[in-house]
Order: C-alpha cells, then structure tokens, then sequence
C-alpha cells in the first residue's frame, strides 16, 4: 500500500535570500536606473526619478540624524497614501529607525495605544482631512503618552499653512524637517548604513484588530525586502513596468507587495489617490501606462461596476496583484476577461509573514488562479496541519502554517501572544483552514474560527459564497453564521446586490441552490445590504457583520 503524500511543500530556491539592508538594496537599484522613473503620485501629476527619490531620501534621513534619531528608535507616520510615505519608507530603513505604520482609520483610542505600545518617539501626521483632524488626535496622544515628542505635520502643500495656530515645542512642518539635515555629511549617513544589518528590525505593523487590541508585528529588513524582491521576481518586473497603487501603504499590501516588489525591480510606483477612489485607479492606468494593478477583492468589484468601465483604456494591464481576503472566482474572471490582467496573481499571507507565503504564477492555468491562492514562495517552508499538531495528507484541511526568512521576530513587547502564534520550531500558525493539492496548490477554505457549526455538520463559509458569486444578481456577498436554538447555528447569505436588480429572499436563495449544493449549506437566511462593516485595508469585519446580523433577527422574532 502506498504511502499518502503529507501536506509539507517547501519552496524553489532558484531566487536567492538577499543579505542586504533595504537602503543598500535601493541604492544598487539607482545605480541601474538612475534616470528612471520610480514614483508617480497622479493627484498632484508628479514624478521622482530613482536619482530623485535616493536624494530625497537622504536628505530626510539625514534631519532624522540631525535630530538625534538612533538606531532602533520608533518614528510613526499617520496618513493616508502620499509620495511623502514612500520616501519615509526608505529614509528610516537608511537611519536604522523603526518605522510604525498607523491606520489612517484609527482614532483617538487606538491612537493613543499604539503610540504607547511601542515607545513612539515622533510622529509624522497628514494634515486635518474630512475624515479626521489628525494634528489635533496627536496632539491629543502626545499629551497622553510621556514618550511622544516630535509631531511633523505633512501638507497638501509646502506653500500652505499647516495649522491655524502656531506650533508648540518638538513641532515641525514638513519642510522645515527637509532643512534639519543640511550639517549631516554623506560620510555621517554613510556610517549610520554601515552600522546596521539585515536582520535589524526596521518596521512595525498592527495587525487589522477586528478583535481586541491590534498586536504589533515586528518586520526585519531581511523579512521585508526579501518577501517584496521574491514577489517582483514572480510577477516579471522590470524598469519598463508601472505598477498602480490603490491599496494602503500602512499595509503590507502596499508598502511590500507594491513598493518593495516594484522598486527592488527599477519599476515605477504610480499613486493614483490617497485613498481608494475606483474611478481614479483606472484613469491612473490609463494615464499612465500602468502595467500591473493591485487591489482587494472589492476594490476590483467596485471597479468593475463602474458605469463608465467601458470607457476606460486598460490594454497596458498585463498582470497584478489580487490579496487581502478571499478571491471570489467570478471576479477573478472578470479581471483576467475584461481587465487585460492576462497574469494576475493571487497572494495569500498575513502580516506577521511579510506577508506572502503563498502566490499564483503567471503562467499558471485559469483554474488554478481562480480556485488556490498558488504555491509557497520562494525560500519558504508551508504545510497544514490537524488540530493536535500533526502534518495531514495532501487533500485533507487543516490549519495552515508557514516557516522561513518571512516570519516576524515577534509582537512588540507581546512574548506570550508572539509564543502563542509562532511554536518552538519557528512555525507561524495562520489561523486559516487550508487543504493542499498533489501538486503543492493550497486552497484556503476560510478562517478556522468562521466555520458554522450546524447540527454537527462543519460548513465553510467560503465554500457557499464561491456558489453564491455565480448568480447573476449578485455583486458581493457574506456567508455567516447565527445563533439557533435547534442547531445550535444557521448559515445567513448577507448580499449586496447589482445595481437595478430586484431584491433577493430566502426563498429564491433556496430556488437557485436546491439541488445545486447539499440542503444544509442552503442558507436559512438572506440579509440584503448596502455594505459589508470593513477594515480600511479591505477585510470584512466578519465578527461585527455577525453581530449586526444576530441582533436583527433577534429585533424580528
């Protein structure tokens, strides 16, 4: 009798594990491609050579140094996509400091606990914007947190007043941070370069904290710049590429995914907003000649249910990046037909693995880029395991976890939360339901905890929403579970349907699902919705989605 194989891949190592700094990355990328562009931000139609973007960067690692920012120190930037942060991104991992990415969703409260959290010693703020008056928010946590003393306040414009008030003690404008550096030599910043190593840590990244508190994962430049360099590597990237940007910088997906991956290749970055606007990611596209476009699940529905879709002119789109949650197949479809996006990938990770672990290739059939989130990376290690710990057979679910360069070294001053995610091996377990194919695929199946529970039966969520997609009415939709007294759950279909469509029940649900899938993945119940509750990265918030759900039909007994 043959031996099963077990779910345990280990990935290619043809792309070699850069041993470098991201600053010392950037500047053999300069020297290759001095002339050419690396930044476009659309909003204000300007662009920054690779020359442009190194000098720059000095200059504001060099006021860093000026004042007095060591190695190791903690420096935030709160704001929504700019050039401003692309820059920063370089400028800290050059001095050696950590930079903190900050939600530009988060308010006061969560605010205050990240900059606690992690001992933040400055913080660079976007001006005040219908969404949030974040000098006045930090501020607010400077008063709060004994250990904040820089505030430098961003600008929509350098001519433009900051604030209305004058500035307080340890306050700065952009600009005027700009100057700070002007007595730091090349050889003082030389030195600073020469100090620091790939396994430093140089970024921190709040997990999205649907639940709880977000934990802080702990980036290395090797973590960092290896996952973004294997990526650009996969997706073929070269000086002629254009890569367009609408996901959020304090992401992963946007600062590794988009910048690590374009700029360690001589690509061009292309910021098409500061945040999200459908109708300006394409127009950017078009613009500018994008050649690979990023996005979330919805981000690429709410492309597509443009009005005006048509209009646009997407033959310069080859490839692209679908990550951030689930990929419904149909849109997935859609990209690929009616995007020009011949090789978009699927990536699949977490924060705390840099992300990706796993991702489609480019020459990788239809069916595999709509039904698996690919094979593991290059350098990595994957398998999937049963609740007691043990590696599966190919086929068979179970937690999936992921081992090698990519794993965070820990959650900021969290040793249990770090030992309770990552075991003694050095595995990062993800939490998410996986099954591994012979051929080394892996399918995500959903997160472990939202399985339903129905009459003993364990259902998955993501199987029932990939049946649901393929009804024509359909736009978007969420498979939950809520509480039963006789099955203790029932599955509910919460929908956002397409526009001018006639609104579904549960009746029809049941009609289009009777005899297509077993009778008790049907959903009992059918919420009709404008929106799903969203983390600014994407991500459902499925336990609050749950909620709203349990307390309506709790309203209608």
């Amino acid at each position: 009798m043959a031996v099963q194989e077990l779910s345990h891949a280990i990935g290619p190592t043809d792309i070699p594990i850069l041993s470098e700094t991201i600053g010392a990355n950037f500047r053999s990328v300069v020297q290759r491609f001095p002339d050419s562009i690396a930044v476009i931000e659309a909003a204000t139609d300007r662009s920054f050579t690779y020359r442009e973007v190194d000098y720059a960067t000095d200059q504001i690692a060099k006021s860093l140094l000026a004042m007095g920012y060591e190695r190791g120190d903690r420096l935030g930037i709160w704001s929504p996509n700019c050039h401003e942060w692309t820059f920063l991104q370089y400028a800290t991992a050059k001095a050696g400091v950590i930079l903190v990415n900050v939600n530009p969703a988060y308010r006061q409260h969560e605010l205050n606990f990240v900059v606690s959290q992690n001992g933040m010693r400055g913080l660079v703020v976007a001006p005040a914007e219908a969404i949030g008056d974040y000098p006045a928010m930090a501020r607010a946590a400077r008063d709060e947190a004994a250990g904040l003393q820089d505030l430098i306040f961003l600008t929509d414009d350098a001519a433009a007043p900051v604030l209305n008030d004058t500035f307080g003690e340890h306050e700065l404008a952009w600009a005027d941070f700009l100057t700070l550096g002007a007595d730091v030599s090349d050889d003082d910043l030389a030195a600073r370069a020469a100090s620091l190593t790939p396994d430093d840590p140089i970024n921190l990244q709040y997990t999205s904290g649907t639940t709880g508190f977000p934990k802080g994962a702990t980036l290395t430049h090797k973590n960092l710049l290896n996952n973004g360099f294997h990526i650009g590597e996969l997706l073929s990237y070269t000086e002629q590429d254009r890569v367009v940007l609408p996901v959020p910088f304090f992401h992963c997906f946007g600062m590794v995914i988009g910048n690590l991956a374009a700029l360690s290749h001589g690509s061009a970055t292309v910021l098409p907003s500061r945040a999200f606007k459908p109708d300006l990611a394409l127009e950017a596209v078009q613009k500018y000649g994008g050649t690979s476009l990023y996005g979330v699940p919805t981000m690429f529905i709410a492309e597509l249910a443009l009005p005006n879709f048509a209009d646009y002119d997407l033959s310069t789109l080859r490839t692209g990046v679908m990550a951030g949650s689930t990929c419904p197949v149909e849109v997935m479809k859609k990209v690929i037909s009616e995007m020009n996006m011949s090789e978009v990938a699927i990536c699949y990770g977490m924060t705390e693995t840099s992300p990706v672990s796993t991702m489609t290739r480019v020459d990788d059939s239809l069916e595999r880029r709509t039904q698996t989130v690919g094979r593991v990376m290059p350098q990595l290690e994957i398998k999937v395991v049963s609740a007691d710990g043990e590696t599966v057979p190919r086929g068979s679910a179970g937690e999936l976890c992921t081992k090698g360069y990519s794993v965070m070294t820990g959650y900021w001053n969290e040793p249990k939360k770090t030992a309770q995610a990552v075991d003694e091996d050095g595995w990062m377990h993800t939490g998410d339901l996986a099954a591994m194919d012979e051929d080394g695929y892996v399918r995500i199946e959903g997160r472990i905890k939202d399985i339903v529970i129905r009459g003993g039966e364990n259902i998955s969520p993501r199987e029932i929403e990939e049946f649901l997609y393929s009804h024509p009415d359909i736009r978007d939709v969420q498979v939950i579970g809520v509480p039963d007294e006789k099955y203790g759950e029932e599955l509910m279909a919460c929908i956002i349907l397409h526009e001018d469509r006639e609104p579904l029940d549960a009746d029809g649900i049941k009609a289009f699902c009777s005899g297509k899938i077993a009778h008790y993945k049907i959903p009992r119940y059918v919420q009709i919705r404008e929106s799903f509750p969203m983390t600014i990265s994407g991500k459902i918030r499925k336990v609050e989605l749950r909620n709203e759900a349990a307390e309506a039909l709790q309203r209608a007994r």
